[in-house]
């Protein structure tokens, strides 16, 4: 049976191209559907909250999710990781040092939050690198002439973080630039111990030049943005850290 995006909670940015906004965190997730593929962008906060996402994602594709690609390496965009078993999986260099060494910070940062212990300790468990690590630009073909560009446009709001681009040739409509937390909209972007502040101005430039003028850009947190909110939140990230 054929189900649309908004009725299982989706927002359709172009044809085959959505989000989802998730509770709790406000965190975004993407989906981008290609010729018998699926890429999910993000993986939610738990390993059941990755398991509903990735039921939903397999009922708008009529098929398997095929691609997960993280933007970067915080609980809540990654948690929800291991309910993509068998799926090809991206992050940009450097995650996978995260995911080996850094396991423990991140369980006691979803802690801190309010992720439940059982969940946290779940979901750092079954953790596990994504097999492709992305150090400049990849292409990722998605059958029948759909494609992603994965984009290591960090480091800024983390040391390893990643761009998904759908091109708007590929969509028939605007380019879609997910951002991971680059760009936050519902919030002032949070800037944690792992963030590289200095760097974070020319990593939005690197997503504005990405995604262009016209292009829809998905922040990790709140509502869909436009390129003129990108670059006033970069001259704000600026003149925050003194970065001329």
């Amino acid at each position: 049976m054929t189900v649309t995006w908004e009725e299982l909670g989706w927002e359709r940015l172009a044809a085959g191209v959505g989000r989802c906004r998730l509770p709790g965190w406000d965190c975004t997730v993407g989906l981008v559907l290609g010729e018998g593929t699926a890429l999910m962008v993000d993986a939610g906060s738990s390993v059941a909250e990755g398991a509903r996402l990735r039921a939903q994602a397999q009922r708008l594709s009529g098929g398997r999710v095929t691609h997960l690609a993280l933007t970067h390496p915080h609980f809540d965009h990654v948690f929800g990781a291991a309910a993509f078993a068998g799926t090809e999986g991206y992050g940009a260099v450097g995650v996978d040092a995260v995911f080996a060494y850094g396991r423990e910070e991140l369980r006691a940062d979803a802690i801190r939050n309010g992720l439940p212990q059982a969940d946290a300790d779940e979901a750092v468990d079954a953790l596990a690198p994504p097999r492709h690590l992305v150090s400049g630009e990849w292409t990722l073909g998605l059958g029948g002439g759909h494609q992603a560009l994965l984009a290591n446009v960090g480091p800024g709001h983390t040391a390893h973080d990643l761009a998904v681009l759908v091109p708007g040739s590929v969509s028939g409509g605007p380019e879609v630039v997910f951002c991971g937390d680059l760009v936050e909209e519902s919030g002032e972007p949070q800037a944690g111990p792992d963030a590289v502040p200095s760097r974070w101005p020319d990593a939005l430039d690197r997503l504005l030049s990405l995604g262009g003028e016209d292009a829809l850009f998905v922040p990790g947190h709140g509502a869909v943005v436009d390129a003129a909110f990108v670059r006033r939140q970069r001259d704000d990230l600026a003149t925050r850290f003194g970065v001329t």
